[in-house]
């Protein structure tokens, strides 16, 4: 593994927007420079540079990830503080926010892989320097607290990133876990997800089919965002959605408001993710189940909707691109993803 002393960079604003949806449509062609430019795939001897712009983790954990990227061909590169502790934090939100902007400006790199999610990053958000993709488009990786990278990068550059695990590994990845990782980030073949009956949120659904560029995260973080700051364009759009240990009703607020917001206004459709309930919210007979919950707040939008994805916080998750073009289809029980990376 590799440290280097923080680089200066620049940001250039330009190019075009490119999206397209997967299977059903022709890709508009990706801009040469700029806005909505799908980084390359990553191929043995790319770098990948790690910052931790949210909670800490442990050295151990972070070897686990790096050994997986390591065992691909793949060079990993750990920011300066990327292994501090600092409260719950990783580090101080100015040497979290510095190797961030070192991670997104990072000239040689062809991926940002966060070190792990819990809390942070919406702190640092607003001076992270997301449009130095443009000039580097790189991959960013994660989930979690980092939704609010995702959005950043979403509403600002329009450049796709990847919605997964990240460099510290968790146990409740799998190999499977790893393989979608691999296949995403080192290949343009799209992703293919498949309804599991035995997801807590299989029974989550309205029938019909969608089409539309994939966005979203963590429902949290979402609500979490301020309604002028980084949302990006959900108009026409498949909405990603996935949540841990959060009681039911405080899911039915988080959605409340987001809808009373406006900014679920011209969904195309819905993917639902792993909703793990909170160990304290103990369910009692007439209550909603959060199936309930989610049904009852999004069955009334209007647009189909997919539950039984493995993607979120519990076991086995996979790997899903974030901002580019996808195929829901709630019969078949797939939600199909165009590439984030391109040959």
């Amino acid at each position: 593994m590799e440290r280097r002393p923080s680089l200066s960079r620049r940001a250039l604003i330009g190019g075009l927007a490119a999206g397209a949806v997967a299977a059903a449509a022709t890709a508009a062609p990706a801009a040469a420079k700029g806005r909505g430019r799908k980084p390359k795939k990553l191929v043995p001897g790319d770098l990948v540079v790690v910052p931790a712009p949210g909670g800490p983790s442990t050295a151990a954990a972070v070897a686990r990830g790096t050994a997986i990227l390591e065992s691909w061909g793949l060079r990993v590169e750990l920011t300066e503080h990327a292994l501090d502790t600092f409260g719950y934090l990783s580090a101080p939100d100015a040497d979290r926010l510095a190797d961030l902007n070192y991670a997104l400006a990072h000239p040689e790199a062809k991926a940002l892989m966060t070190v792990r999610g819990g809390y942070g990053t919406t702190r640092i958000i607003d001076d992270a320097d997301v449009e130095a993709l443009e000039d580097h488009p790189k991959l960013v990786i994660g989930y979690s607290d980092i939704t609010a990278l995702h959005f950043a990068v979403a509403d600002q550059t329009r450049i796709p990133t990847l919605h997964s695990p990240m460099t510290a590994w968790s146990s409740n990845n799998t190999d499977a876990t790893a393989a979608s990782l691999k296949a995403a980030i080192m290949t343009a073949d799209p992703v293919v997800l498949t309804r599991d009956p035995a997801e807590s949120t299989a029974g989550v659904e309205v029938p019909g089919t969608a089409s539309g560029k994939l966005l979203g995260g963590n429902l949290s973080l979402m609500a979490a965002e301020p309604d002028r700051s980084n949302w990006p364009d959900l108009d026409g759009a498949i909405l990603l959605v996935e949540e841990v240990e959060e009681a039911r009703y405080r899911v039915d607020n988080m959605l409340t408001r987001i809808i009373r917001a406006g900014h679920f206004d011209g969904l195309a459709g819905i993917a639902v993710g792993q909703f793990v309930p909170h160990p304290l919210d103990e369910y009692k007979p007439g209550e909603w189940t959060m199936n309930e919950v989610l049904l009852d707040k999004l069955g009334d939008l209007g647009v189909p909707v997919l539950g039984g994805l493995k993607i979120g916080h519990d076991l086995d998750p996979r790997v899903v691109p974030l901002g580019t073009g996808a195929v829901l289809d709630t019969a078949a029980g797939t939600l199909t993803v165009e590439a984030a990376v391109r040959d």
